[in-house]
């Protein structure tokens, strides 16, 4: 498959125009034109590169990429050494971010609802391109409860932060991939009873415990692994390409 066929398919798929986005989504650094082999990851980083290198991958598919706003522009030290290590090896560097967050069947949002055991119900901003959604338990459940499903289903203990009332039960929820911690303000006002992100902030806290919600910090890594996962799966199940997801492991 040529790698600009590649990247149609992938926009069809996510339609990356449809969202106000912080990088560019698409092909970002462009290697040679046919596509044998694809590593996925979440985040282009140099191991990354060096283990896609290691495999013989011509291509690169993440959901953390490159040339984010407010980042400085100069190609050098760290930045400089990732961009050479792609272009010596002719590899393909296509990211895809809050357009993968968002994909109602393969975003990092759906999957970590699957994974949950989370009925979606819809966008917590109101509207289709919403970065945060919420839904509801089929069962009712305790903080704790939760805690330990988040723990065996990611991988990774999340921390909890508990209202005063560490016993309130947890049937609707929101919940935001990565670092969206700052959504358990939209939770707290549509009165859901818990509400889980990748990151946390100072502020958080209390945003949780004055607001009578639970919150889990579950980690951004962990949180992200599998809508980039799942859109390396959907391109071997329907286009046949060769795909392989690597995780770099990272405890944040």
């Amino acid at each position: 498959m040529n790698n600009l066929q590649l990247e149609k398919i992938l926009n069809d798929k996510l339609s990356p125009q449809l969202i106000k986005d912080y990088s560019p989504n698409g092909l970002q650094v462009e290697g040679q034109s046919e596509v044998k082999k694809i590593v996925t990851g979440v985040t282009a980083s140099q191991a990354l590169i060096d283990k896609a290198i290691e495999l013989g991958a011509d291509t690169l598919l993440v959901h953390h990429g490159y040339f984010w706003k407010g980042e400085p522009e100069p190609i050098r030290g760290m930045k400089g050494k990732r961009i050479r290590s792609l272009i010596k090896h002719d590899i393909n560097l296509i990211g895809y971010h809050l357009p993968l967050d968002i994909h109602p069947e393969l975003g990092n949002n759906a999957e970590l609802a699957r994974l949950l055991d989370i009925e979606v119900e819809g966008g917590l901003e109101g509207h289709a391109q919403s970065v945060a959604m919420y839904g509801r338990l089929k069962q009712p459940v305790t903080g704790a409860e939760l805690a330990k499903r988040i723990d065996t289903v990611l991988s990774r203990a999340p921390l909890h932060i508990a209202p005063e009332n560490a016993d309130k039960l947890i049937e609707t929820i929101g919940w935001c991939t990565g670092g969206g911690q700052d959504y358990i303000e939209l939770a707290a006002q549509n009165s859901l009873d818990a509400f889980i992100s990748g990151e946390i902030s100072e502020r958080t806290t209390y945003s949780a415990r004055e607001q009578d919600i639970h919150y889990f910090a579950a980690g951004h890594h962990a949180t992200e692994r599998y809508g980039i996962k799942a859109l390396g799966e959907w391109l071997t199940e329907q286009h046949g390409l060769d795909v392989t997801f690597i995780d770099i492991d990272n405890p944040v």
